[in-house]
């Protein structure tokens, strides 16, 4: 009966996670600038691949943030909130991806390990999902004009503690297959989590490189 209840509430996370990709940046691709100094092209672009090299992989930062521009221009704080928000998108992918491995893996029950370590990976990245989540929330709510500038400091210090969260049940995940046996599960699960990982950590960076600025 337990596995019966996992695997439907599994299926049923996986059938909501499509509309939620395919939103959460719809923001930043109807050109929606609201906020943002004005800026020719090449130099919107200049100012992404800067801001990227301060990141730990700047060539995947670029080649995920620069379609965006034109919306974020040259504001830190925009490029960081759409960083944010590709980082959810690919965190929600991949928690699409293992509910379905979990699934297949506890049916399957080889005696591995293999079962137990994606359903781990699981529950770990649906907490990463929810903190980046509400990280997304607080950085959009600081383009309110109303906001001062300590409310402003105070919204950054909350994101940088939810990604850096988000970022470390991230690793518990690719961690816990330390001791499973080297399969197609493994290899896929952890190559998977560990380029969400990348897209989180950058996403940090960006948000640590704004608050700084402030």
């Amino acid at each position: 009966m337990t596995r019966h209840f996992l695997l439907l509430s599994l299926l049923f996370f996986a059938s909501t996670l499509s509309p939620l990709i395919s939103t959460v940046t719809a923001g930043y691709t109807s050109g929606d600038a609201s906020g943002y100094i004005s800026g020719d092209a090449s130099g919107d672009t200049d100012f992404i691949r800067q801001s990227c090299n301060a990141t730990l992989y700047p060539d995947l930062c670029f080649s995920s943030l620069s379609p965006y521009a034109a919306a974020v221009q040259r504001s830190p704080g925009g490029l960081a909130r759409v960083a944010v928000a590709v980082a959810l998108a690919k965190a929600h992918g991949a928690a699409a991806y293992l509910s379905h491995e979990t699934a297949t893996a506890l049916s399957a029950d080889s005696g591995d390990g293999a079962g137990a370590a994606v359903h781990d990976c699981f529950s770990n990245l649906e907490d990463a999902v929810d903190e980046i989540r509400g990280s997304l929330k607080q950085m959009r709510r600081l383009r309110r004009p109303d906001g001062d500038s300590g409310s402003v400091r105070f919204g950054v210090s909350n994101v940088l503690t939810w990604m850096s969260a988000a970022l470390t049940d991230e690793e518990t995940c690719t961690d816990g297959f330390e001791g499973v046996e080297e399969g197609p599960v493994k290899t896929s699960v952890c190559n998977r989590v560990t380029r969400v990982k990348k897209f989180t950590s950058n996403a940090l960076a960006l948000v640590n490189g704004f608050a700084n600025n402030l």
